[in-house]
């Protein structure tokens, strides 16, 4: 195993890639009473296209697929693992990304039932036609419950907007009709490709053992003869710099209109430090200009355009980024017309020193925090894994922005003609 120690956090990460490409990080916590295990896989809803690394042929599965697995891998022909979790007084839980699949656990007892339980369960699927077919009747009735949910329309509308041809557009949990295209067949063909251990990776953090709990991965994985597979080539279609319509609204049961509007990233492709660097910039250049203490907040508030509920975030992946500012508003059009009037001075002038300075130390202040949870630990670790990003890289990347880059990157990222508005309206 690595061993990795950050001297201003005093965590230490243990780290090794076994021979069947999975890698394996344990967050020492001494003193922690509970500890979390975490199994994720490189997986997500945008990955329908891909080339079979078996057979070398394009493949295409109906969208929402790889939400329809995350539901099914609790399901065992001896009854559900959520139950048992529960018997060993653990939560457990999964979710779906458009970019990967996680499954966790958390506990203050029984660790290495839990774990042990953990790893076999999501490396040994069971489907039958049935259980197909009544997962299809329970995840239909999810997608159409959100249909008329207003935040969750809110989001996919400004995607939809905001993106041409890219999946991202498509909702995670697919469409009434593509799951019904799904088969027990298509769902082990997906689990062999894309939880290989080549393709996943396994986070714990708490006072656990770090060797014992190598040596638990290590047994746990032996079990299975893993072939060699070689990496996944993911089939994406050709996105252009545009985006797709410049406004989208709807009507549903709202007490006022929702607001979102967003800005389309064409600086995508980006991995590593270079992703981690426009990450951190973008959230501090969204702080900067418009969070609780800027000038822009104040007049926005006083003026009865936003409350408390208004915010904003990035969502950089890579091959998609994007920004976007959202809340309840008595005025979406008079909102958007403010606040893109005052992120094109901000373009123009240039971030105050002082309000960057502000938001950088804000930045540095939330990701130390985080450290010291172990459920976002989990997740940045997760996250920043599958994007080349390590945990320990975080905080140096924060503490190195500077003023002269985060202007170039508010002149490039926030463009006017790459922004669309989603607004839900009262029926």
């Amino acid at each position: 195993m690595e061993k990795h120690y950050d001297p201003l956090l005093k965590d230490t990460l243990f780290t090794e890639k076994l021979e069947n490409g999975l890698t394996v990080a344990i967050l020492h916590k001494p003193g922690y009473k509970s500890a979390t295990g975490r199994i994720a896989t490189h997986y997500g809803s945008i990955d329908a296209d891909f080339v079979d690394p078996k057979t070398g042929q394009e493949t295409h599965v109906p969208d929402g697929i790889a939400h329809f697995l995350e539901h099914k891998l609790f399901e065992k022909e001896w009854g559900n693992v959520s139950d048992r979790f529960s018997e060993l007084g653990a939560e457990s839980n999964a979710y779906t990304t458009y970019t990967h699949t996680e499954y966790h656990f958390n506990t203050t007892q029984n660790f290495d039932e839990c774990f042990d339980l953990l790893l076999d369960y999501v490396q040994n699927p069971w489907f039958t036609d049935e259980s197909v077919a009544k997962e299809q009747g329970i995840i239909e009735q999810e997608i159409r419950m959100y249909l008329d949910d207003p935040g969750w329309r809110s989001n996919a509308n400004l995607l939809e907007a905001l993106y041409v041809n890219h999946p991202v557009k498509i909702d995670i949990a697919g469409t009434v009709e593509s799951i019904h295209k799904i088969t027990k067949e298509t769902l082990y063909l997906c689990h062999s490709t894309f939880y290989h251990p080549s393709n996943m990776v396994v986070f714990v953090a708490g006072d656990v053992d770090p060797e014992k709990v190598m040596a638990m991965v290590k047994a746990s994985f032996a079990k299975k003869q893993y072939a060699k597979q070689a990496e996944i080539k993911r089939i994406l279609p050709d996105e252009p710099a545009t985006v797709a319509e410049r406004t989208r609204t709807q009507k549903l049961v709202v007490n006022q209109p929702l607001f979102r509007l967003g800005f389309k990233d064409d600086k995508v492709g980006l991995t590593g430090k270079e992703l981690l660097e426009q990450d951190l910039l973008t959230a501090v250049i969204l702080d900067a200009i418009c969070g609780r203490a800027t000038d822009l907040y104040t007049q926005l508030y006083e003026a009865g355009l936003i409350d408390h509920r208004f915010g904003f975030e990035f969502s950089p992946e890579e091959s998609y980024a994007y920004s976007h500012f959202a809340g309840p508003t008595r005025d979406p059009k008079e909102l958007e017309a403010r606040l893109l009037a005052g992120i094109e001075e901000a373009r123009k002038k240039g971030l105050d020193p002082a309000a960057f300075d502000r938001a950088k130390k804000k930045t540095v202040g939330r990701l130390v925090g985080i450290m010291n949870d172990l459920d976002s630990a989990a997740y940045m670790y997760i996250d920043g894994f599958f994007k080349g990003v390590g945990l320990f890289d975080l905080i140096p990347a924060a503490q190195g922005l500077t003023l002269e880059a985060a202007n170039e990157r508010l002149r490039a990222h926030f463009d006017p003609a790459r922004t669309a508005v989603s607004i839900i309206y009262p029926k």
